[in-house]
């Protein structure tokens, strides 16, 4: 089981890294702001999670009756993501603005 458990984690973490390849890559582009492809990331997370939440019902009322409760959740589970990747970029300041462009 722990197996499977490590495969899920790399899988987690090959699928993050193709994600920040991909922001790193517009990020080559002069004319585009980094607070531009942030953007564009944050609104298509927000599309997708949108889709996903919608696959869980039959009806739009029934999702509009969960819409505060799938808010809550994915704002919630945002907050600890940044706020562990926060910790973790103080934690390793240095480190990791010296191998930034």
């Amino acid at each position: 089981m722990a197996d499977k458990d490590t495969e899920s984690q790399n899988a987690f973490y090959d699928r993050v890294s193709e994600m920040i390849k991909l922001a790193n890559q517009q990020n080559q582009n002069p004319e585009i702001h980094t607070g531009e492809i942030s953007a564009s990331f944050m609104w298509a997370v927000a599309r997708y999670n949108a889709w996903f939440a919608s696959t869980s019902f039959e009806t739009q009322a029934q999702m509009q009756a969960k819409k505060q409760e799938m808010m809550d959740y994915y704002m919630e589970r945002y907050k600890e993501m940044l706020d562990a990747n926060l910790d973790d970029y103080i934690e390793n300041f240095d480190h990791y603005r010296s191998t930034q462009k």
